[in-house]
């Protein structure tokens, strides 16, 4: 069965495929240059309506798992593992803020709980459906880059 046909069965699979685009940079084609990915991953701007509901979604972001966020006083059980995001585009250029959604390790460290949501470099003993895998689409980081972008 393919990972497809079993995201549509109600596997719980918090993983998204990306879709292949020749306007889209691969996982693996991503480049940081000073803690920074300077061009959209898409080639156009996100959405920060779309990004505020991945971000919120506990199936794709997941982000309030480990984040207070106030602008989201309507779901329940922001976590408190990472900061606060409330003021995060004060403290973040949104260059960084995308290579923090794309590859968290790549700015904090290798010890940092937050994954890279659109990379391939997600450690070992990975299940082997998810090999391969982003948990985020392209358009998905851009998005929550955008709303990240609005909490200033």
């Amino acid at each position: 069965m393919t990972l497809f046909k079993r995201l549509l069965s109600g596997c719980t699979i918090v993983a998204l495929m990306t879709v292949a685009r020749a306007d889209i940079v691969a996982p693996g084609d991503v480049t940081i240059e000073n803690l920074r990915i300077g061009t959209s991953l898409t080639g156009q701007a996100g959405d920060p309506v779309e990004g505020r509901k991945v971000f919120a979604d506990r199936k794709l972001g997941n982000c309030l798992a480990c984040h207070v966020n106030s602008d989201i006083p309507e779901q329940l059980f922001h976590g408190e593992v990472g900061p606060a995001l409330d003021g995060v585009a004060a403290r973040w250029e949104p260059e960084q803020l995308r290579t923090i959604v794309v590859n968290s390790k790549a700015v904090f460290t290798d010890a940092s709980v937050m994954p890279g949501f659109y990379s391939l470099d997600v450690g070992e003993n990975v299940r082997e459906d998810l090999v391969g895998v982003t948990i985020l689409t392209a358009q998905q980081v851009e998005d929550v880059v955008a709303y990240l972008s609005t909490l200033k």
